[in-house]
C-alpha cells in the first residue's frame, strides 16, 4: 500500500533564484554553443555538455530538485515491490490474447458478412 503524503513547501527567494540561475545556464549553454560557431564540434559540444551539467547540479540543490529525487527514489522502491510474472505466465497470458483477438475477429467478420446479406441480399434486393 502506498502512502500519498502531500507536503506543502514555501519556495524561499533563495529557492526561487536557484531555479532561475539553472535556466539562466541552460540558455547560456545553447548561447555559447552558438558563439563558438567557428571552434571545433567538440569544443562546443564540451562547452555546452560542462554548462548544462552546472545548470542540472544548481537545479537539484533547489527544493524543487530535491522533491525530484525524492520522487525518483520512491518510483524505485515502488518498482521493487512489483511481483513481475514468470515466464510461463507471460507466455500463456499472451497465448489467451492472441486467442482472444481471433475469436472477435471471427465474430466481427461473421456478423459483417451476416448484416451484409441481411441488409443488401434479404432488404434491399440487391443481388450480385
Amino acid at each position: 500500500m502506498a502512502t500519498n503524503t502531500q507536503v506543502e513547501t514555501v519556495s524561499s527567494g533563495a529557492d526561487k533564484a536557484k531555479l532561475a540561475a539553472a535556466g539562466v545556464l541552460v540558455i547560456a549553454g545553447v548561447a555559447a554553443f552558438y558563439l563558438l560557431g567557428k571552434q571545433d564540434l567538440w569544443l562546443r559540444v564540451l562547452a555546452l555538455l560542462a554548462v548544462l551539467a552546472l545548470a542540472v547540479v544548481t537545479f537539484f540543490t533547489s527544493e524543487s530538485g530535491k522533491q525530484l529525487i525524492a520522487f525518483g527514489r520512491d518510483s524505485v522502491r515502488e518498482v521493487k515491490k512489483v511481483v513481475w510474472p514468470t515466464r510461463k505466465e507471460s507466455i500463456q497470458m499472451t497465448g489467451y490474447v492472441f486467442a482472444f483477438v481471433v475469436v472477435m475477429a471471427l465474430f466481427l467478420f461473421l456478423t459483417d458478412k451476416t448484416l451484409e446479406w441481411l441488409i443488401f441480399d434479404l432488404i434491399l434486393g440487391w443481388r450480385r
